[in-house]
């Protein structure tokens, strides 16, 4: 299904079908339902009792998606005041309670914030290039088994603490579901 301009239709779990809104911006492009169908076959359609960490929140339909499928808890990071604004109408339109709105820059959160997550969904603005940048600060904050989505505009290069666990591509989008590399 097409993606209606500032709308997004969940596809899976409780909200199935419930469209999010959010603000028409140049770096706000939210995951296809296509590839979301792909990343949740991957991940598994229930995800309860699990903690989710959506970096760059966005439109929010990987980190609603995620709570629509029983995730326990999902904290949605976004630094723009017009996407935090349109999150927290969808919270409260959803009655997610299960999610946690943050509005605070990616890189700081990483910086301050000590919880484990057992899905990490890494999704940043593509023009700014931040998944080097990033990966090597995710490690401290995954459960053991943790799992991280991350997508791009291009082909790039994880170091090697990481494994591929699975990947894909639709278009230009190039999306990767990666696992720590267990050490010893």
């Amino acid at each position: 299904m097409a993606i209606t301009r500032g709308k997004v239709r969940i596809i899976g779990g409780y909200w199935r079908s419930r469209l999010i809104t959010f603000p028409d911006l140049p770096d706000l492009r939210p995951t296809p339902g296509r590839i979301r169908e792909t990343v949740f076959n991957w991940l598994g359609q229930d995800l309860s009792g699990l903690n989710c960490l959506d970096l760059f929140a966005g439109s929010g339909a990987l980190g609603f998606e995620a709570a629509s499928r029983g995730a326990e808890s999902v904290v949605m990071v976004d630094t723009d005041v017009r996407i935090y604004k349109a999150l927290q109408e969808n919270k409260q339109k959803l009655q997610a309670k299960q999610a946690e709105l943050l509005m605070m820059n990616a890189l700081n959160f990483l910086a301050s914030d000590a919880r484990k997550f057992d899905i990490i969904f890494l999704d940043p603005p593509y023009r700014l290039e931040l998944l080097p940048e990033l990966l090597p600060k995710l490690p401290i904050h995954l459960k053991p088994d943790g799992l991280v989505y991350a997508e791009s505009r291009g082909i790039w290069m994880f170091d090697q603490q990481w494994i591929l666990k699975r990947s894909a591509k639709a278009g230009a989008v190039h999306y990767q579901l990666l696992e720590l590399k267990l050490n010893g």
